[in-house]
C-alpha cells in the first residue's frame, strides 16, 4: 500500500506535520512518502493520498488548493484524507475542529474519506507585515506529535479494514525522529 502525503506550507509547519505523518504510517507498515504538490505528477502509484494544507484567515494554502482541483478525479478513486493546520492555540488538540468551508468543499469534490486539524507553529521571528503583527500574541508552536501519530495510526488501521492492505505492523513504542 502506497500513501502520498503531500501540503501546502508557507513557512514550513505544515511541510514538518506531513513529513511527520509519513513516518508514522512507514511504522504503521505502509509505504508512505511526503512530497509537496509540485514535485508530483501523477498519483496513479499511490493507492491512497493525504493532502494537508497550513490555513491562513480561513482560506487553505493555494499549492494544496490546486493540488486537489488538478488530480480531484483520480482522489475520488482512492482513498483520500485531508489535514489543516494552522490554529495559533491548543483548540486543535482539544478537540476535533471541523474544516473550514473552503476545505469542505474540496472535500466533497473529492469525496474525502476525513479531515483532521493541527495546531500551527508560528516563529517569534516571522517576516511579512501580517505574521509579525500575530507574532507578537501568537508566537509558539501547537504542534501536537501525539494527535499526529494516533490520527496516523487510525488511517492506517481504516486502509487495512478497508481490505486493501494486510493488517499494519506496530512496534511495540514506535518512535518518530523529532
Amino acid at each position: 500500500m502506497r500513501v502520498l502525503v503531500t501540503y501546502g506550507s508557507k513557512r514550513g509547519g505544515t511541510e514538518e506535520i506531513a513529513r511527520w505523518l509519513a513516518q508514522a504510517l512507514r511504522e504503521e507498515g505502509l509505504d508512505a512518502e511526503a512530497a509537496a504538490p509540485q514535485d508530483v505528477g501523477d498519483i496513479s502509484g499511490y493507492d491512497a493520498v493525504i493532502v494537508g494544507g497550513s490555513l491562513y484567515a480561513n482560506r487553505w494554502h493555494r499549492d494544496a488548493r490546486r493540488f486537489v482541483h488538478r488530480h480531484a478525479r483520480k482522489l475520488r478513486e482512492r482513498p483520500t484524507w485531508f489535514f489543516s493546520s494552522g490554529p495559533l492555540d491548543a483548540s486543535a488538540a482539544d478537540g476535533d475542529l471541523p474544516p473550514t468551508s473552503q476545505v469542505r468543499a474540496l472535500m466533497e469534490q473529492v469525496r474525502a474519506s476525513g479531515h483532521m486539524s493541527f495546531g500551527g507553529r508560528l516563529e517569534a521571528d516571522a517576516r511579512g507585515f501580517l505574521a509579525r503583527s500575530m507574532a507578537r500574541e501568537h508566537a509558539g508552536d501547537w504542534r501536537d506529535m501525539a494527535q499526529i501519530r494516533c490520527w496516523a495510526a487510525s488511517l492506517a488501521e481504516a486502509l487495512a479494514l478497508s481490505g486493501d492492505v494486510g493488517p499494519a505492523t506496530r512496534e511495540s513504542e514506535p518512535h518518530l525522529p523529532f
